[in-house]
C-alpha cells in the first residue's frame, strides 16, 4: 500500500518537475534567440534544450537544416508525453492489481 502510494506521489510530481524545467528552458531559448526584454541575442542559447530532448535530438539532423532550432526545442515535448503516458499507463495497472484480488 505504502509503495502505491509513493509510486503515485513520485507519477505525479516528475511529469511536473520535467515540464517546468522543459518551459524554463524554452523561455531561455526563445529569449535568447529573438532578443527579447533587451537580451543579447545568443546562438547558445538553446543549448539547456539538448539534454531535455536526448535522444530525439541526434535524429535532428536528418531534416532540412533550417529546422533544426525548431526541432530541438519541440524534442522534450516527445520526453514529457512518454513520461506522462507511463505514468498514467503504470497507475492504471497498479489500479487494476489492487481490485484484482
Amino acid at each position: 500500500m505504502k509503495r502505491t502510494r509513493s509510486r503515485r506521489r513520485l507519477c505525479r510530481l516528475m511529469p511536473v518537475v520535467f515540464g517546468v524545467l522543459y518551459l524554463l528552458a524554452l523561455t531561455v531559448f526563445v529569449v535568447g534567440t529573438f532578443g527579447f526584454f533587451g537580451q543579447v541575442r545568443d546562438p547558445l542559447s538553446g543549448v539547456s534544450l539538448i539534454p531535455l530532448g536526448m535522444p530525439w535530438n541526434w535524429m535532428i539532423d536528418l531534416l532540412p537544416e533550417p529546422l533544426w532550432p525548431w526541432l530541438a526545442a519541440a524534442a522534450p515535448s516527445i520526453n514529457l508525453g512518454i513520461l506522462w503516458m507511463l505514468c498514467r499507463l503504470g497507475l492504471r495497472s497498479s489500479a487494476d492489481e489492487r481490485t484484482s484480488f
